[in-house]
């Protein structure tokens, strides 16, 4: 599949939100490599972003991309600043990301729901 097959079809890049988050972190418990966990999160992010610029524009990307790096900071205070269990931490805050990822970026827009 060429990377202009993948923009063209409707692959959610709410789901690379998702899984970048979610598995960074469980791959980093898992292993016990921080870094091992922050490779997953960087990949998953930057092709989400790539999906979000080709997709939505500038403006977008930049916005969900701040939302993922604060989603991954509040994951970290809510665990470590509030006391919540770290895999609650992070289950609330990629449901919340994915969940604004997939309005903002992944819904079909009313204009090309008529096409």
């Amino acid at each position: 599949m060429s990377t202009s097959t993948l923009t063209r079809t409707r692959f959610p890049s709410s789901v690379l939100v998702a899984v970048g988050l979610a598995a960074g972190f469980g791959v980093a418990q898992g292993t016990g490599v921080r870094a091992l966990g922050g490779a997953v999160l960087a990949a998953c992010g930057l092709g989400a972003g790539w999906l979000w610029l080709r997709r939505r524009g500038a403006a977008v990307a930049i916005g969900l991309a701040v939302l993922y790096l604060a989603a991954f900071v509040l994951a970290h205070v809510l665990a470590l600043g509030a006391g919540f269990p770290a895999w609650l931490a992070v289950s609330l805050v990629t449901l919340a990301s994915a969940g604004v990822t997939f309005a903002v970026a992944d819904r079909p827009r009313a204009d090309s729901a008529a096409a």
